[in-house]
């Protein structure tokens, strides 16, 4: 079993490591997973709503400031699969099953991989503003051309405080100044060799091929408005995801609904978790 503590010398777990933390004493389990250069943080205002029904379980991945860097492993965090084997010890380690997972970004597909590996850890996937490929293809837009990319990457290398001041406000994609500046401080705290290595394998990434292979019920939502997944991608993954998969588009704006338009998500979630 690929630990991430016994592979970097630390103790307690997983869960601890990665400063797992639980609210709500709910029968089910509810399991948030933040996307790329924010923290658990970004869940606190659906935390309070969704703690009165569910045991809902918020941690840090791995390349979170609030991480110790020593765990960082650019070899194991290269692929996505390095994440979901995270995700499975954590589950294991809190001994659930059937588990509601939401999944924001990058988790989207951390999510689905986990569940590839241990389908009975998952009773439901929610992607939120998740992509399988951010890289646009001849019959597939994914957002980015490879230049476009390419000069993200020299940005972040050049200047990464520079980077993160013109990123944040992006993909805020809202006149919103709060989670602006709150994105920006989560970016500017990561360790900029870090947020490197991890932009490169979220926007270089391809996980088209393994969508047939979830067999998890799925609910996808994303922004109208989001400027980094289009919602030509939503309805991708609806037609190749082999689960049950249903589609809801938010009338708002920006790439993080959690925190510039949490009412409208609380709602979906609420129709579509709860109310089941």
């Amino acid at each position: 079993m690929d630990v991430l503590y016994h592979e970097h010398g630390y103790g307690g777990g997983t869960f601890e490591a990665l400063n797992g933390r639980i609210y709500g004493n709910g029968t089910e389990t509810l399991v948030l997973a933040h996307g790329y250069g924010a923290d658990q943080s970004v869940w606190y205002h659906l935390i309070p709503y969704l703690a009165c029904y569910f045991k809902v379980v918020v941690f840090d991945l791995v390349f979170s400031a609030n991480v110790s860097p020593g765990l960082y492993n650019p070899k194991k965090y290269s692929s996505f699969k390095g994440y979901a084997s995270d995700m499975v010890n954590l589950l294991d380690e809190l001994r659930v099953n059937e588990t509601i997972f939401v999944g924001h970004s990058m988790s989207a597909m951390i999510g689905c991989i986990a569940s590839i590996k241990r389908p009975e850890l998952f009773r439901h996937l929610v992607l939120l503003g998740g992509s399988p490929r951010y890289l646009d293809e001849k019959g597939y837009n994914g957002g980015f051309t490879r230049s476009e990319i390419n000069a993200i990457f020299k940005h972040m290398h050049q200047n990464y405080t520079s980077w993160v001041q013109a990123f944040a406000p992006t993909a805020i994609g809202m006149n919103n100044t709060r989670a602006t500046t709150e994105f920006k401080n989560s970016l500017r705290r990561m360790k900029p060799r870090i947020a490197l290595s991890v932009a490169k394998t979220v926007f270089l990434s391809d996980w088209r091929s393994i969508l047939p292979e979830v067999l998890v019920p799925c609910t996808i939502i994303q922004s109208k408005r989001d400027p980094i997944v289009p919602n030509s991608v939503a309805y991708y993954m609806k037609r190749n995801l082999n689960g049950h998969a249903r589609v809801k588009i938010l009338d708002t704006g920006g790439h993080f609904p959690q925190l510039t338009a949490y009412n409208l998500l609380l709602k979906v979630l609420k129709r579509f978790l709860v109310n089941d």
